[in-house]
């Protein structure tokens, strides 16, 4: 090969190099915004804002209005136009309230959501807590994890154990639904 088919045929390689190291971040940034700590995380500083503005528009509203009811501000003898322009420089706190609890609301299901996740991580180490060693990873194979067979023995019970609960609540609803149609009948 000379010299240009070798620049020719890298070419490529680097290119396709740069996009996976451009879409790495970029997955991150996906994966971080599923995260409910990491968004907690970055609701707080807007927490924080918004509840700032909250007061700084609660305090200029208290302002503006006790300057109305001590009379340094007559709003009956101003013309409707100066009126308009001086509520204007008042800001709606109800706005600003409700952009709060909006953020609050995100908050808590951000929390919520974590919880979740907690929880379910929690069970599953309760019931599997041994791992499966994978054929892509075999040098990784921990003392404490599970033959294919003995994964298999446990999932085989994990079902059966599933099945029994079905069956007994369809043997319950049978017999509530059994109990209602008597009692109608009498």
């Amino acid at each position: 090969m000379t010299s240009q088919q070798q620049s020719v045929t890298l070419t490529p390689q680097v290119g396709s190099h740069q996009t996976a190291m451009l879409q790495q971040p970029q997955q991150q940034l996906n994966q971080q915004d599923f995260d409910p700590v990491h968004r907690f995380k970055m609701l707080i500083p807007q927490l924080k804002e918004s509840l700032q503005n909250v007061m700084n528009i609660a305090s200029q509203n208290f302002a503006h209005n006790t300057a109305i009811d001590n009379g340094v501000a007559e709003r009956a003898e101003k013309p409707l136009s100066q009126r308009k322009s001086n509520d204007a420089t008042v800001q709606r706190f109800d706005k600003s309230l409700e952009e709060f609890y909006a953020l609050c609301d995100q908050v808590e299901l951000c929390l919520r959501l974590a919880h979740e996740c907690l929880t379910q991580s929690i069970d599953s180490a309760k019931h599997s807590p041994n791992l499966v060693p994978t054929a892509t990873k075999p040098d990784t194979v921990q003392t404490e994890s599970l033959s294919y067979s003995q994964y298999l023995s446990m999932i085989k019970s994990q079902i059966s154990c599933a099945k029994d609960i079905h069956n007994a609540l369809l043997e319950c609803s049978k017999k509530i639904t059994g109990k209602s149609q008597q009692q109608g009948i009498l």
